[in-house]
């Protein structure tokens, strides 16, 4: 769905893509960088994000490597996975094994 008609099957769309990028990405990383330093490393990792974004948008720079919509993206998976984490999920559960 490229151009959604209202603004749920928009934000639809968009947490699909997340969950792309975080399944992508979590076969990458594992659990381990999350494990190591919980809650407060995730805080880290989207304070990295967002200061990244200020001066991007600060200087009206386009980024020479991943694009604003990744970091924008990179930070609402982060809030997820806090999220997760705070539940107990994150720790207990793993991804579904494709078949």
């Amino acid at each position: 769905m490229k151009n959604p008609k209202y603004l749920e099957e928009a934000f639809e769309e968009i947490a699909k893509e997340m969950n792309d990028v975080f399944v992508k990405k979590h076969k990458d990383y594992g659990k381990g960088n999350i494990l190591d330093i919980g809650e407060l490393g995730i805080a880290f990792r989207v304070s990295d994000k967002l200061n990244r974004l200020k001066n991007l948008l600060a200087q009206n720079k386009c980024p020479d490597n991943e694009s604003i919509d990744d970091s924008w993206t990179d930070i609402g998976v982060y809030a997820i996975i806090a999220i997760m984490y705070r539940r107990k999920w994150f720790q207990k559960l793993k991804l579904k094994e494709k078949k």
